[in-house]
């Protein structure tokens, strides 16, 4: 049913920028060579899904390899293609250029080359984004209560996604990331694995994400991605050095709790008031939820910080629009009430390897305990 939605809101755009690109810049004599062309082109995505759904040789990999790409770029051609004829629009009531020039051959390969250059380019910044990883600083004040410590230094990030394929160089420059980060606690926030852990990388990328070790461990929740991938069983963490929390507050060290939730997905979630029963409210509490939801209930709780993902920002523009208004906080942090929510953009992506929304981030949370 997804791929079915997404295939249908790949297909009906198509169709206008097909049209339009038909009618306003292809020729007579060349009008069948573009048909033939873009019609090649525009079928790579709803192919690549019937070649999955039961191949997994080169066949599917040079099907996937090329939807990874032809997807963005065909969402940033259609938005090009709507943003020329706007201009179309604006142009028939101010005359900004000569109605005649507008029908001249120059005109139509320039505005064409114009708009092919630009939807190509905003794909690459996207494919460079996504390649690139960043850290976002934050630095925040709660009650220290009964705490040892008077600082405690936060490396939190979610949405890796790890599958057979996964780009093995970008999990080796997280990982050296973490290290010069040297954080007192790393947290994931959940949907960190895809793949089965039988896939051949999946060895590889325990081995790797092993070897961070801070001094007050690794922890992790299970999003909506380890539910439909069977993952909830753990044994991928087990062997990449991370404490799954699951449902459950933990007290670490004397020095804070901290508490993670099951996804939505699982039956098995607990209401936020049940989960808090556990809490006894002597050291700083620290939750971590794969969704950004709930915020105001969580607010109303004695939580102090609240760590997500789940939403990647959107990913591209303008879907980032759609996630800002579905969640509260799509991105970014907000304090509400005595409760300071922080929700990552993520450090990778599942779907197309292009970012134009957000970016590959580890959020970097400094905390003071106050009254230390």
């Amino acid at each position: 049913m997804f791929h079915t939605i997404i295939t249908l809101a790949y297909i009906i755009p198509n169709i206008y920028v097909f049209l339009r690109i038909w009618q306003l810049f292809i020729n007579k004599g060349y009008k069948i060579h573009f048909t033939v062309i873009y019609l090649l082109l525009a079928s790579f995505y709803p192919l690549s899904n019937l070649v999955n759904l039961g191949n997994t040789g080169i066949l599917s990999a040079i099907f996937t390899a090329a939807e990874n790409y032809i997807l963005p770029f065909y969402l940033y051609l259609f938005l090009s293609v709507l943003v020329f004829d706007i201009f179309l629009l604006v142009n028939y009531v101010f005359k900004i250029v000569p109605v005649g020039k507008l029908g001249t051959t120059r005109f139509k390969v320039t505005s064409l080359s114009a708009i092919l250059i630009l939807s190509t380019g905003v794909v690459v910044a996207g494919i460079i984004n996504f390649n690139t990883i960043r850290t976002s600083e934050y630095h925040v004040q709660i009650p220290g209560k009964s705490s040892r410590i008077s600082h405690l230094k936060i490396a939190f990030a979610a949405d890796f996604h790890l599958k057979q394929g996964t780009n093995l160089s970008f999990v080796e420059r997280f990982v050296k990331k973490i290290e010069d980060i040297n954080p007192d606690l790393m947290v994931f926030g959940g949907d960190i694995v895809e793949g089965d852990r039988d896939d051949g990388d999946m060895l590889v990328f325990e081995n790797l994400l092993k070897v961070i070790k801070p001094k007050y461990g690794v922890y992790t929740v299970l999003g909506n991605h380890e539910y439909y991938g069977g993952q909830d069983k753990g044994s991928f963490f087990d062997k990449a050095g991370m404490k799954v929390l699951c449902d459950t507050i933990l007290s670490i060290d004397g020095s804070f709790d901290l508490g993670g939730r099951y996804d939505s997905h699982f039956r098995t979630r607990k209401p936020i008031d049940s989960f808090m029963k556990s809490y006894s409210d002597s050291l700083p509490l620290i939750i971590v939820d794969h969704r950004p939801t709930e915020l105001m209930e969580v607010s109303k709780t004695n939580t102090d910080i609240q760590l997500s993902g789940h939403t990647h920002n959107g990913q591209m523009f303008p879907i980032n629009l759609i996630t800002r208004s579905v969640y509260e906080l799509s991105w970014g942090y907000r304090k509400i009430g005595n409760t300071h929510f922080f929700v990552t953009s993520g450090i990778r992506l599942w779907g197309p390897p292009v970012r134009t929304a957000g970016k590959s981030e580890i959020m970097v949370i400094d905390i003071s305990f106050t009254g230390k």
